[in-house]
């Protein structure tokens, strides 16, 4: 019987592991600026209090995280484009290509007005009028090329992108900022952060403290014990912090949720997030692949069915909510379950199908804190 990881990753062996191996053009074919300029742009968040809009700096990221689900909009939306820079498939090649958006400031104020704007009740209720940076990318990534003099031009590049489109923000707009990253290279920025005051929440994703289980499904990001230590500068720096503990994995057990959590209370957040990992495209068959070449085995078991999977998401944000409230952190915990969790199958599989619906919408409504 064919399974859903059979459908999900179309047979690792057969079709996904040839096509990782297949010959791939030079580097600096897939590392260089893209065709369209940074604005910001309306994002597409659903049940997830993030922001309004977004600012994506790039095409691609260099953090090359398996799981992650961007590549599979990539594949749809901009394959065509990316083909002329030399991407063949953008999902099996998710992590080797960083296409640096130009910034023509013009365009960008034209964005940053039609944002500020927008009537408020045509705003998403859990937007807190905030700009995120980033949704498809990371606003702090290290940009390789395999030339050191075009290397140090676009890491020029993005940091100006990033810094002048920040004061652009801050100087011309009463909007709100929402930094994401998994680098440690934002400390750069702290003070320019400072300048927003209560405008500007910093974040980071830290869905585990063990730096041997992320560098299997973010095997090019920056350590989580990295991440921590940033966002333990960020805090004694005076900014606002929330964390995303998120995407966790099957092997995220009690024990590292718990530890994980009480590291993350320590920081005194705003907002904790929590997601546990979803089913994207071929991000099941890009995590496998990866495994595979590091020799270890995964509990890849809770993909074999729709059902498997919902089982695993729900015990994974109940034992989270679990843990908060036992850390003393429930008052900001927001869960992001997904919508498909809310399946009348599911519910109907459920001891009291009213209280699950409850229990969702409880976390679908939330509106993430925002400082005062």
């Amino acid at each position: 019987m064919t399974t859903f990881l059979d459908t999900a990753k179309v047979t690792v062996e057969s079709v996904h592991l040839k096509r990782w191996r297949t010959v791939r053009p030079p580097l600096e074919d897939r590392v260089g600026i893209w065709s369209s300029p940074a604005v910001i742009a309306p994002n597409n968040f659903v049940y997830k209090s993030l922001s309004d809009w977004a600012f994506n700096i790039a095409v691609g990221c260099s953090h090359a995280c398996r799981f992650c689900y961007v590549p599979s909009a990539a594949t749809i939306k901009q394959a065509p484009k990316l083909a002329e820079y030399g991407v063949k498939d953008p999902d099996a090649e998710w992590g080797d290509y960083v296409l640096l958006r130009p910034f023509d400031e013009d365009k960008f104020l034209a964005s940053l007005r039609s944002a500020e704007n927008t009537p408020r009740d045509r705003l998403k209720p859990d937007g807190n009028r905030a700009v995120m940076y980033c949704s498809t990318t990371d606003p702090y990534q290290v940009i390789h090329h395999p030339n050191p003099e075009k290397q140090r031009e676009l890491s020029r590049q993005a940091r100006y992108l990033v810094r002048r489109s920040l004061e652009l923000i801050r100087d011309h707009s009463t909007l709100n900022v929402r930094i994401l990253t998994r680098s440690p290279l934002a400390r750069a920025d702290f003070e320019l952060f400072r300048s927003f005051g209560p405008r500007l929440l910093f974040g980071m994703s830290l869905p585990t403290l063990r730096n041997d289980l992320a560098k299997i499904y973010e095997p090019k990001a920056p350590a989580p014990s990295q991440r921590l230590t940033t966002l333990q500068a960020a805090r004694d720096a005076g900014l606002h912090v929330y964390v995303a503990v998120a995407p966790t994995y099957p092997e995220c057990d009690e024990t590292d949720l718990r530890a994980t959590l009480k590291a993350i209370a320590e920081l005194r957040p705003k907002t904790v997030f929590h997601e546990p990992i979803n089913i994207r495209a071929e991000n099941v068959a890009r995590i496998e692949t990866q495994a595979s070449s590091l020799g270890i085995k995964l509990r890849t078991e809770v993909f074999e069915s729709r059902q498997s999977w919902q089982k695993y998401a729900v015990s994974a944000l109940q034992t989270v909510e679990r843990l908060a409230k036992e850390i003393g952190i429930s008052d900001r915990l927001h869960l992001w379950p997904d919508k498909s969790l809310g399946s009348l199958a599911l519910a109907n599989s459920m001891p009291s199908p009213k209280d699950h619906m409850k229990w969702l919408r409880k976390y679908w409504e939330r509106v993430s804190e925002w400082p005062k």
